[in-house]
């Protein structure tokens, strides 16, 4: 009887070890969340957030169950452009002083092929929310040298209208593309 107890406290404490939920934090000098947006039908303009946070939660070692949750400060926005920035807080776009938050959490993540997957999630941007499905792709994941601790790579890529979220409204089409191109590479480490 003792033999067997052993045997089933080891079982159930080695599968509890495999279905640690494990969480990974950004490591913000080595990542950038970005958007690019056709201008004039010839250019793309790009920004990015200074100021965000982002992590991921999974118990799977390929991340095919990862719950993924962004926040951006829509008053860090950087164009490369003082006047432009300011324009794109205003009320004419972002308008930043009503609605200073982007949120991101995902749904849903199915394994495309290899180390790609597709994840669906909900954005919130410009007091709406509405699904939005994301390319993801591992990178890799390895143990850093100088901290000794495990991080993952990962890239994020996908599309979404501007106009689905009320931004830029009156903006045509021919001065400012409706398709927002998001862009975000980034390092997470494991806590």
């Amino acid at each position: 009887m003792k033999k067997i107890s052993i045997v089933a406290s080891a079982l159930l404490l080695s599968a509890s070890a495999s279905f640690a939920q494990n969480t990974w934090s950004v490591d913000k000098a080595h990542s950038r969340l970005g958007y690019g947006i056709t201008h004039l039908g010839i250019s793309e303009s790009e920004g990015n957030f200074k100021s965000y946070e982002a992590k991921i939660t999974a118990s799977k070692a390929d991340f095919s169950d990862a719950v993924i949750e962004v926040t951006a400060d829509v008053n860090s926005i950087n164009t490369d452009n003082e006047m432009r920035d300011k324009h794109v807080k205003s009320p004419d776009f972002f308008d930043a002083e009503k609605f200073g938050t982007i949120t991101f959490k995902s749904t849903s993540i199915k394994k495309a092929s290899g180390k790609t997957f597709k994840v669906t999630g909900d954005l919130t941007l410009h007091g709406v929310t509405k699904p939005v499905t994301l390319d993801l792709t591992i990178n890799g994941t390895t143990t850093n040298p100088m901290s000794k601790k495990e991080e993952v790579g990962i890239k994020v890529t996908g599309t979404f209208k501007r106009t689905d979220f009320g931004i830029g409204a009156s903006m045509p089409t021919q001065m400012l593309s409706d398709e927002v191109v998001l862009k975000a590479n980034g390092e997470f480490v494991k806590e």
